[in-house]
Parts: structure tokens; C-alpha cells; sequence
């Protein structure tokens, strides 16, 4: 299937949106760091943002997990490295909530 042949005005709009859904989720990611919003809140929320987010990106926003921790967890439960919030179902949820908090 090719891409569609975009005029412009019409790359100028896609970019700037998808700019500012890059910045929303480094808002949040700071936010989740600073203890603004709680894992738990991001988890079960139906916020866009949210859930186009990357589980292992919202595990590295936690403070105290980078990468290595991050990729290990995700292991263990059986979560893809690619997989986003709103890709996850009930049970690697709560599995997830309960492994980040011990």
C-alpha cells in the first residue's frame, strides 16, 4: 500500500501535530518522574496520550528504573518491548502494578 501523496499545508499539519503529541507525552513522563501523577493514574487512564504510550517508556519515567530494569520486568511478565498502555490487557496490568510495587 503506498502513502498518500500529501500536499504542503497538509505534511505541516501532520508534523506539528505529531510534535505536539511528542511533547504531551514527555509533559507526562516528567510529570510521572515528579510524582504528579501516579503509575496506577496512567495505567487505568483513557487518556490518548496514555495509551499511545510505550510500557517500557512509562516504566523508565518511575524513578529509580532506566532501561536495563525496565526490560527486565517486561521479560518476566511476557510484555513485548513494543508494546503500548492501551495494547495491555487486565491481567499484565495488575501483574505490572504489582511487580512495581514492592
Amino acid at each position: 500500500m503506498a502513502l498518500p501523496e500529501l500536499t504542503a499545508e497538509q505534511r505541516k499539519a501532520a508534523l506539528e501535530k505529531a510534535a505536539a503529541a511528542r511533547h504531551a507525552r514527555a509533559e507526562l513522563r516528567e510529570n510521572i518522574k515528579n510524582g504528579k501523577v501516579s503509575f496506577v493514574d496512567v495505567l487505568n487512564s483513557d487518556d490518548p496520550i496514555a495509551e499511545r504510550m510505550k510500557v517500557s517508556a512509562l516504566i523508565e519515567a518511575l524513578p529509580g528504573y532506566g532501561k536495563a530494569k525496565a526490560s527486565k520486568i517486561m521479560n518476566d511478565l511476557g510484555i513485548s518491548a513494543t508494546r503500548r498502555v492501551k495494547g495491555l490487557g487486565a491481567r499484565q496490568r495488575e501483574q505490572l502494578i504489582e511487580a512495581l510495587s514492592k
